[in-house]
């Protein structure tokens, strides 16, 4: 089974962004739960959603504590939150980011890392900082565990209208295309 905690902000769409991707996840065969998580939250407070799949069907419907990956759709959330906790070894991180590798600090669990400037690209198509899709195409392209494709479907399958949709699409294609992926060697302890 593969967790995966999404770390954003309200209002940016990180809780669509764990149903769309469940949606393409389920398109390829996987077996898929996504947890929303609500509470007081309100535009710009931190706000965490949840995945898993597997190949096989899930009984466990609880929060995740134990993340093999991090999806962060917000630049700053990190600064407010410990997106970090519970992370397992050899993890991937999905951030968003204008920073280059060397000026972002993780633990050393993290051993994959995939970076895109996906504020800059919504700020083009969206003209608003809306990351949610850009940020799945970053999590295909880092991870390689959905499709782009599956991920289009999926798209199609929400509830944007005809514009929208098409803004949408674009803003997966170029968070695919635009994202840096980085392998970490880890260095053995002495």
């Amino acid at each position: 089974m593969y967790e995966i905690r999404i770390h954003g902000r309200g209002g940016q769409g990180a809780v669509l962004a764990g149903g769309i991707l469940a949606t393409a996840l389920v398109e390829e065969g996987k077996h898929v739960i996504a947890i929303p998580s609500f509470g007081f939250e309100r535009r710009g407070a931190p706000v965490t959603s949840y995945l898993r799949f597997d190949d096989r069907e899930i009984r466990q419907m609880t929060n995740i504590y134990h993340p093999n990956c991090i999806l962060c759709i917000d630049p700053t959330v990190g600064r407010a939150t410990n997106i970090f906790d519970g992370i397992r070894d050899d993890a991937v991180w999905v951030q968003t980011s204008s920073k280059p590798l060397g000026e972002l600090q993780f633990p050393t669990q993290v051993a994959t890392v995939g970076l895109c400037d996906a504020v800059s690209i919504a700020l083009d198509i969206f003209r608003r900082s809306i990351t949610n899709t850009i940020m799945l195409g970053a999590f295909a392209r880092t991870t390689g565990f959905v499709s782009l494709e599956a991920l289009k479907a999926a798209v199609h399958h929400s509830d944007f209208r005809d514009a929208g949709l098409q803004q949408n699409l674009r803003a997966l294609e170029r968070g695919y295309n635009e994202t840096t992926v980085h392998h970490i060697e880890r260095r053995a302890a002495a």
